[in-house]
């Protein structure tokens, strides 16, 4: 297993300097935002695309720095009623698709997307209850109509190229958990996956080790974020919290750097699950823990999961 980082934290500084600042750190994968939601500033797909030569410079600064291209990002709603903002979000995953497959990279992350409530829509819809009956109409419509159609042609578009794409488990779209997300595997394609991110479960009360169990193989990249859920908070409001992220004190839950919100030993618990399902891939660093600096955030995440990330082939066991 390699420890590795999201960079767009550092998208305001250009590549280059953002990877003489980690260079300490001593990680071995970087995964780079290619557009939609995440920054571009560091891996341009139509720049990168057009160019073989800018493709060989950016993959020779990486091996330069030890480091491998763990992921392209290109988080979005490629299923957003807005016909126009689903345009862009399909065309920045398509061409992430085909740069990744130029530049030897087997996964594509991406959100599942939500669609509206029906073809006049304006806003996505997520459902989260199955009454009044409203709702279920609406969530059966979505699947039939806008989400099996679309995962499972560029499904195999992906699978033509050479890469999988995982889902970040996400609330606000359609896949949000383990349940959705192989409801959406299922129907469309095994070369669809996860890109595991706890700090997403924790607050729905779900037990990501758990999880990581129920998905298997079905994990194909995994993001290290943990998130603190407030009982004192919870127990008056639950954890469905709509309040801006920077209100930290009233919030229900808040992201939060590794080891901030569980501890070394729930994190053993849960590099050693992904290794029992067969994932020994990366670690990929995410940082968005409003308490800390984008420095402190990332060094010190850094600094507590190589105490538990498992780095080593296990060898013949003596003892059996």
């Amino acid at each position: 297993m390699k420890l590795g980082f999201l960079s767009v934290l550092f998208a305001d500084k250009p590549l280059k300097a953002v990877l003489e600042m980690i260079r300490p750190l001593g990680l071995q994968a970087i995964e780079l935002g290619c557009g939609n939601y995440p920054p571009n500033a560091h891996c341009n797909p139509d720049e990168l695309l057009e160019s073989k030569p800018k493709r060989d410079e950016l993959v020779a600064m990486l091996k330069g720095e030890g480091l491998m291209i763990s992921a392209l990002s290109c988080h979005g709603n490629c299923l957003h009623p807005d016909e126009g903002f689903a345009k862009k979000n399909i065309d920045v995953q398509t061409k992430t698709i085909r740069l990744a497959e130029l530049l030897g990279v087997k996964v594509v992350i991406d959100f599942s997307g939500c669609p509206g409530s029906d073809e006049n829509s304006t806003k996505p819809n997520w459902v989260t209850c199955p009454w009044p009956p409203d709702y279920l109409e609406i969530l059966n419509w979505q699947w039939e109509k806008k989400v099996i159609p679309y995962w499972t042609k560029q499904a195999k578009f992906a699978a033509d190229h050479g890469v999988k794409i995982a889902f970040e488990m996400h609330p606000g779209f359609v896949v949000y958990n383990p349940e959705t997300l192989l409801k959406l595997r299922k129907a469309c394609g095994s070369n669809l996956g996860a890109n595991f991110d706890p700090s997403h479960l924790f607050w729905q009360g779900i037990e990501p080790v758990e999880a990581v169990r129920a998905l298997g193989k079905a994990i194909f990249h995994v993001h290290a974020k943990d998130s603190m859920v407030y009982p004192q908070n919870t127990r008056v409001n639950g954890v469905l919290d709509t309040k801006h992220y920077g209100d930290e004190l009233n919030r229900s839950w808040i992201f939060r750097t590794c080891g901030y919100g569980h501890s070394l030993e729930w994190w053993k618990d849960f590099v050693s699950t992904l290794r029992m399902v067969g994932y020994d891939y990366v670690l990929s660093i995410e940082h968005e823990d409003s308490l800390m600096s984008n420095w402190e955030g990332l060094s010190k995440a850094a600094d507590f999961l190589k105490q538990v990330i498992i780095t080593q082939k296990t060898t013949a066991m003596t003892w059996a």
